[in-house]
């Protein structure tokens, strides 16, 4: 059987380790204005395996607020594996973070959850 091209990437790509590469302060800041911000505007939040969905309402600024942060994320936090989806018809947009073991419990730190 034809392996879709997630399987193909899954199995290329080994685990990356779940690190930030920026200093504390820079963190710090970092939490203060990006997924914390994002995570607070979230019209629901939940434990997913490996991570955290957020869900939002379908407005046109949330949208380029989150793309703005998984741009500047996927810099720093490599492992992190973010899936966007836009709802038709006006229906809510989800965020999924997701990752390897552990990721779930660094998320929860970064959302203050």
């Amino acid at each position: 059987m034809a392996k879709t091209g997630e399987e193909q990437v899954t199995e290329r790509v080994s685990p990356l380790p779940i690190v930030c590469t920026l200093s504390p302060a820079a963190l710090e800041a970092r939490r203060q204005n990006l997924l914390h911000l994002l995570a607070s505007r979230a019209i629901e939040a939940g434990a997913i395996p490996h991570g955290f969905r957020l869900r939002f309402l379908p407005a046109a600024e949330v949208l380029g607020d989150i793309v703005k942060a998984i741009d500047v994320e996927r810099q720093c936090c490599r492992f992190l594996h973010f899936r966007l989806t836009v709802e038709p018809a006006d229906g809510p947009i989800t965020l999924e973070l997701t990752g390897p073991e552990g990721t779930r419990e660094f998320l929860a730190a970064m959302f203050d959850v």
